[in-house]
C-alpha cells in the first residue's frame, strides 16, 4: 500500500511536508548548514524514525505475543559526517518497562533490530543500540 506526501519550500532553509492524513511536520536546516535549528532537519527526522520504528515494532510485537511490556522509550544521538554530507552513526538507547523473562526480552530485542528503518538504513549507517529492561515504575 503506497502512501502519499507532499512537501513544499516555505523558505530558504525550511520546508513543510504533509502526509496524506492531513498531519504537517515542518523541518529547518541544521545551524551548522545554514538554518537556524529551531526544528527537526531532515536528518532528524531519519534519526528519529529509527527510534519511533523500532518502538512502535516491540509494542506490536509484545502485544501481538502476549508479552507484558508496559512502556517503551528511547534517547537518539545522531553523528554527521562530510564530504559527503550525511548521517554516519545513530546510537540508541531503548527502555523497556516490564517484568519479562529473558527469553521474552531476547524476542523484543530481535523485533525491535527488525524494524523496516534498520533494515533499510542497512549497512549504510552505523547504528549502536542498546536494550535496557526496567520495571514500569523506571521508565523515564
Amino acid at each position: 500500500m503506497a502512501v502519499k506526501i507532499t512537501g513544499r519550500s516555505t523558505g530558504a532553509t525550511t520546508m513543510e511536508i504533509v502526509h496524506e492524513s492531513g498531519a504537517i511536520i515542518r523541518t529547518m536546516a541544521p545551524k551548522d548548514n545554514g538554518g537556524d535549528g529551531s526544528a527537526f532537519s531532515p536528518t532528524d527526522l531519519c534519526a528519529a524514525s529509527l527510534g519511533a520504528c523500532g518502538t512502535t515494532i516491540m509494542a506490536l510485537f509484545a502485544r501481538d505475543k502476549g508479552i507484558p511490556v508496559r512502556g517503551i522509550s528511547f534517547s537518539l544521538e545522531k553523528e554527521m559526517t562530510s564530504a559527503p554530507r550525511r548521517i554516519a552513526r545513530l546510537t540508541i538507547a531503548y527502555v523497556i518497562a516490564g517484568e519479562l523473562t529473558e527469553t521474552e526480552r531476547q524476542r523484543i530485542e530481535g523485533a525491535g533490530r527488525a524494524c523496516p528503518v534498520r533494515v533499510t538504513l542497512g549497512e549504510r549507517v552505523e547504528i549502536v543500540e542498546s536494550y535496557e529492561f526496567v520495571p514500569e515504575a523506571k521508565l523515564p
